[in-house]
């Protein structure tokens, strides 16, 4: 019986972790703005940001081109017993491709 718990824990983790692979996307603020204004919002809902330039144009004049997620770690620890459980996030990173 316990197996089947670690197994369940496990499923659970995983699908958390697929859907946590969609947040940078629509973390990303979108319409008009300038990449420093995505860049301060991504880091704002605390992402580390990585950007990559196309280009020399200064951040405010720059444009968005895509951003994509990147690795998020987090830690599991248990609370006590095997089958409490607590996940905490680490680091999310997201990278912004500017031109």
């Amino acid at each position: 019986m316990k197996k089947f718990g670690i197994a369940t824990v496990a499923a659970s983790a995983l699908a958390a972790g697929l859907v946590g692979l969609a947040a940078p996307v629509q973390a990303a603020p979108s319409g008009p703005g300038n990449a420093q204004q995505t860049i301060s919002e991504l880091e704002s809902q605390g992402y580390h940001v990585v950007v990559n330039r196309i280009g020399n144009a200064p951040l405010e004049q720059a444009s968005v081109v895509s951003v994509r997620e990147g690795q998020t770690y987090t830690q599991t620890d248990t609370l006590g017993t095997d089958s409490d459980l607590s996940k905490r996030v680490l680091n999310k990173t997201v990278y912004v491709d500017v031109k």
